[in-house]
Parts: C-alpha cells; sequence; structure tokens
C-alpha cells in the first residue's frame, strides 16, 4: 500500500516530468527561432539557393511544429523527443553531404568538410538542452558524432586521392605546408575525429550539469512535499496555524503571555444524546459538528486549541496576533450559533452554549515523555467555561464577559444579570447578544 510519503514523492515526481514537457515546448520554440536565424542568413548570403533553403527551413518548421502537437497530447511517449533530434541531425548530414558545389566545380566531395558546418551541430545540441533532459542531450551529442563521422568516412572511403596530417610536411617551406592543407584532396580525418570529441564532450558536461540541477530541484520538490505532509498530519491533531509556526520555528513553540479572547463551547444535553445515539453514532454527529465549528472558527481567524469530550476551546489574537480577536470572537459565536440552529449533524439537531471572555493568558507547548500539545492557561481560560456553564443557569446560548464587552462596546450587547463568578471578586455583570 502507497504510503503518505509516497504519494507526495509520486506527486513531485508527476511535476518535474511536467516541467520537462514544457522544457521540450519550450526547445522547440528555440528550435524555430534558430532555424528563423540560420535560413535568414542563408538567404542573405547564398541568394543563388534560395528555392533549397526555404524549403529546407520549411520542412524542419513543419516537422517542428508536428513534435510541439505531440508533447503533453494522449500520443506523447518518451521516444519521441529522441525520433525529432534524430531526424533533425540526419537532415542536417543530408544537407551537407548534398551540398552541389563540389560537383558543380570538379572538386572532390571531401571539400565540404573544409567548410563552417560542423557547428551546425551545437545548435541542435543547445536547442535539446532547452528539455532540461540529460539523456536527449547526451543523444543529440553522440548521435550528431556519429552522422558527422558516418559521413565524413563514406566520403573519405570513395576518394581516389586522399591526404592526411601525415602527408603535412614539417619542415619544408611554408609553400608545400599550405599545399597540402589547402588542397581539395586533404581529408584530415584526425580533425574530424577531434570535432566529434568535443561535440560529445560538450554534451557530457551539459548532461552533468543538468542531471545536478534536476536532483537539486527533486531535493526542493521532496522537501516541500514532505513539509506538505508534515502539515497535513501534524494538522490533524493540532490547529492548522500551530503546526505552520511549529514547522516555521523548527519544533519550537516559546510559551507566549498576551490578552486574547478565549471562546468556549459546549453541546446542550449532550449526556442524553450519548444514551439514545451509542458510541458509534455520537461519533459520526461529533465529527460532523466540529468539522463545522472549525470552518466556522477558522473563518474568523481563531484557532481550536483543544476538542475535550463535546466541548470546543478555541482562542483568537493567539498564537496568531489580530487587533480584532474580541470584535472577531463574538463574531464567531454568533455565527455557530446560527449554524447550529439551522443544521442536522450526522442526521440530529443540536444546540450550543458558548461562553466568551478576553484577558491575560500563557499559551505554549506542554507535555511530557517526548510527547507535547499546544494549549493556553490562566483563569480567562477558566471564565470561559464558567460563562458557557451560566447559560444553563440564565437560558441563554452565549454569555459575554465585561472585559470581551469593553473591548467591543455595548451596542450588539444587552447585560442580561450580574453574577458572582468563582475566581473573582463581587458581582460582575454578563452579556449576550441583541436579538438581530
Amino acid at each position: 500500500m502507497a504510503t503518505p510519503m509516497d504519494r507526495k514523492t509520486s506527486d513531485s515526481q508527476a511535476t518535474f516530468l511536467e516541467a520537462e514537457r514544457s522544457g521540450i515546448k519550450l526547445a522547440i520554440k528555440g528550435r524555430l527561432i534558430a532555424i528563423a536565424a540560420l535560413g535568414t542568413w542563408y538567404l542573405f548570403t547564398r541568394s543563388d539557393r534560395v528555392a533549397e533553403v526555404a524549403f529546407a527551413a520549411g520542412l524542419l518548421a513543419l516537422l517542428g511544429g508536428l513534435h510541439y502537437a505531440l508533447v503533453q497530447s494522449r500520443h506523447d511517449r518518451p521516444w519521441i523527443k529522441y525520433a525529432f533530434v534524430t531526424v533533425d541531425i540526419l537532415l542536417l548530414t543530408a544537407a551537407i553531404l548534398l551540398t552541389p558545389e563540389a560537383a558543380a566545380l570538379g572538386l572532390p566531395k571531401i571539400i565540404v568538410f573544409h567548410y563552417d558546418v560542423f557547428p551546425l551541430y551545437f545548435v541542435i545540441l543547445a536547442v535539446a538542452a532547452f528539455s532540461f533532459s540529460p539523456g536527449l542531450v547526451v543523444w543529440a551529442g553522440i548521435g550528431g558524432a556519429l552522422a558527422w563521422l558516418a559521413a565524413f568516412g563514406w566520403v573519405a572511403n570513395n576518394m581516389d586521392v586522399r591526404l592526411e596530417w601525415t602527408d603535412v610536411p614539417r619542415t619544408e617551406s611554408a609553400q608545400a605546408y599550405l599545399e597540402v592543407m589547402l588542397s581539395p584532396h586533404f581529408a584530415g580525418t584526425g580533425s574530424r575525429l577531434q570535432e566529434s570529441l568535443i561535440l560529445v564532450t560538450v554534451a557530457v558536461l551539459l548532461a552533468i550539469v543538468m542531471q545536478r540541477a534536476r536532483r537539486t530541484v527533486h531535493r526542493h520538490l521532496e522537501a516541500d512535499a514532505r513539509n506538505r505532509l508534515i502539515t497535513d498530519v501534524f494538522g490533524r491533531y493540532v490547529p492548522s496555524a500551530v503546526a505552520d509556526l511549529v514547522i516555521s520555528d523548527h519544533g519550537s513553540l516559546a510559551p507566549t503571555e498576551r490578552v486574547a479572547t478565549v471562546l468556549f463551547i459546549d453541546i446542550a444535553g449532550f449526556t442524553r444524546l450519548t444514551e439514545r445515539l451509542g458510541p458509534a453514532r455520537v461519533v459520526e454527529v461529533l465529527n460532523a459538528y466540529f468539522d463545522a465549528v472549525a470552518r466556522i472558527i477558522a473563518a474568523h481567524h481563531g484557532v481550536v486549541t483543544q476538542f475535550q469530550g463535546d466541548a470546543v476551546l478555541a482562542t483568537f489574537n493567539v498564537p496568531l496576533t489580530d487587533d480584532q480577536h474580541a470584535h472577531k470572537a463574538v463574531s464567531c459565536a454568533q455565527a455557530i450559533i446560527s449554524a447550529v440552529h439551522n443544521q442536522r449533524f450526522g442526521g440530529e439537531s443540536l444546540s450550543v452554549r458558548i461562553g466568551v471572555t478576553t484577558g491575560p493568558l500563557i499559551a505554549g507547548n506542554v507535555g511530557g515523555g517526548g510527547r507535547q500539545s499546544y494549549t493556553v492557561h490562566g483563569n480567562t481560560v477558566n471564565m470561559a467555561a464558567r460563562l458557557e456553564a451560566m447559560n444553563k443557569e440564565l437560558g441563554t446560548s452565549l454569555l459575554v464577559s465585561e472585559s470581551t464587552a469593553k473591548a467591543i462596546g455595548t451596542e450588539r450587547l444587552k447585560m442580561i444579570a450580574t453574577a458572582e463568578i468563582r475566581g473573582l471578586k463581587g458581582r460582575r455583570p454578563v452579556y449576550t447578544l441583541l436579538p438581530n
């Protein structure tokens, strides 16, 4: 069975393959530019061969268009790019062998290898490099070298008179030296071998550079996939915002003391619900309910720090800072009450009680035995839980503390009672939302 990491690695490989195909399309565009540039040059410098140059350029452009259409289509295959590079090499070699000047002037065919045509194989190599495929680059280099040597060997073996570097005089006059070097019968086999070796060497060096670059990109893709996997898995057990902070801080999340707003939610009548539904159905209901509540909290920039039984503890302004934390917490509470009123969860209708308060608290990772959990501590947290419980006594769904009311203003709130709240001296006003 494939693991999540295997699936992430497979995704990175698919991304890399897609990038390579895009590179091949770019290579085809570069090839077209090279054809246009070289074709224009030959048209201006060889006006006697306009028809041949136009035909060759058109044929090469047509082949490029066909290749471009095949890339990323349902007919695309890994070998196709090698086939088109091979065709380019064969067409270039055929054009070199069919150069008519030698026959027209009564010169031996070997004279064509005295022209500056060999660099054209480097154009094919450069175009292949756009694909970012080391294999294609090596193929272009070796294929070009073999085609060049094969063409040269075929011509050289059919020469009646053939001069080589060994026939060049080393100690005689310059005139004798030039007579051999500039002779139409000079083949220069060593030079042809050297040219081919240089082409293959450049291709191999380019392929090595590409392979190193590909490995670097692969490592980045795999690291990115691994980070996404960690965030996904870690985010199932802690708030995703906390997971992102822990990963960005390389595993550390220092304790923070900050004024924040805490929202505590509980399902009314949950004990009776569990007795009626049984464990399996209760879990189904809770999962649907928690999913909806968590989405609403996240939409209001809050962070769920704890699921406990049927209760949800959420914080605003910690660990993520938010100057409007009190306003957003109250709006979040209102949205949750509305959602629960209008939805069914696992086929069940629910009602909730919520307490909201603002004050100082401490947040951070706690735990032992190699396991930690992100949580919040302080009287502010306890106050939110107590306000939630007081809803039952006052017949309300939402109670807001005096500190939160001061933070957001009382226009949206009405004081419903003054009550003694454990941990605080004297009676304190508590508020609920005004009806819409």
